[in-house]
């Protein structure tokens, strides 16, 4: 079903009013992150319980600090609720945070109004977990593509870029008379990173790309996401709870739980070798062939990440 929020908040992350046109993407000096975070909080107020008593604060992040060098395929792995979609939002501008710092490319995130986000909108887009609801369902798809030229009144043929993004993404240019609900989860994807693309941004931030998607697409579409980013020099900062994803794609990697950043590092290194007992927890649950034929159960893998998380709360 069609979600107007989830709409409205991909809008707000792929439209801005500008001042003025100005060419789309940005380069950063050398040695500036694409994606600097400094020591980020953020708080949210439940609703109150009582007359009296004002609702609890849940703390989505606790002191959050990363850098994204340009051109890097950075990777955000934890459970649900750990914040890693909180921080996602935050760096795209859509969320400001309690405290802390974020810069892309040299400049201030954080503190500023909508239309001084110019620069952001230009040089960052999202890729949303569900293309159902991101994607307007009375828009054709050539309007949706181009969605990003006409808010960031971008000049040039905007049909052409729609068909060389709609190529770009394995569909066929012919599509694009054609609306949403027309297409299959994969192909609807193909469309929200060919929406993404469109104002030529530096930086690409993935929200969980392929969880809505069937197990037999995923890699399809993981396949055409990571053949973009070298094709178009992206940054691409990817969040999901699946570390085989996360391996896919990514070179480095950051694990987040209850809103802290617990272990970094390359992700071929972090997958073979954790060191911090809730990652350890993460590879332990991921299910191989080898533990199907030695005989463990889904119930001894849910036994051992109990275990070590467990071991990861004494730490704290």
């Amino acid at each position: 079903m069609w979600d107007m929020r989830a709409t409205t908040r991909c809008r707000a992350a792929v439209v801005s009013m500008p001042e003025a046109s100005t060419p789309a993407r940005q380069i950063a000096a050398d040695g500036i992150p694409a994606v600097d975070v400094v020591d980020l909080t953020k708080d949210y107020r439940r609703p109150r319980v009582s007359l009296t008593t004002p609702g609890p604060v849940v703390h989505a992040l606790r002191g959050v600090s990363l850098q994204v060098a340009q051109g890097q395929r950075f990777g955000i792995v934890g459970e649900s609720g750990c914040g890693k979609s909180t921080l996602l939002r935050i760096l795209a501008g859509l969320e400001q945070p309690s405290s802390g710092r974020v810069a892309v490319m040299g400049q201030a995130v954080t503190g500023r109004t909508e239309r001084s986000l110019r620069f952001l909108r230009e040089n960052l887009q999202l890729v949303f977990q569900d293309p159902m609801s991101s994607l307007d369902p009375r828009m054709r798809v050539r309007d949706i593509v181009a969605e990003p030229l006409v808010g960031l009144r971008l000049g040039g043929d905007h049909a052409a870029r729609v068909a060389e993004l709609l190529s770009a993404v394995g569909l066929d240019p012919d599509v694009a008379d054609r609306y949403p609900h027309q297409f299959s989860g994969g192909q609807r994807q193909r469309i929200s990173i060919a929406r993404a693309l469109a104002p030529s941004p530096g930086i690409l931030l993935a929200d969980e790309p392929v969880s809505a998607l069937d197990v037999s697409v995923r890699a399809q579409v993981l396949n055409v996401l990571s053949d973009l980013v070298d094709t178009y020099a992206l940054t691409l900062v990817l969040v999901s709870h699946d570390l085989g994803v996360v391996r896919h794609v990514c070179g480095r990697v950051a694990v987040m739980k209850g809103g802290q950043i617990v272990e970094t590092g390359p992700t071929a290194q972090v997958y073979d070798a954790p060191t911090h007992p809730y990652t350890q927890a993460l590879v332990a649950a991921v299910p191989t062939i080898g533990k199907a034929l030695s005989g463990e159960r889904a119930a001894d893998l849910a036994a051992g990440v109990r275990r070590a998380r467990d071991a990861a709360a004494g730490q704290a």
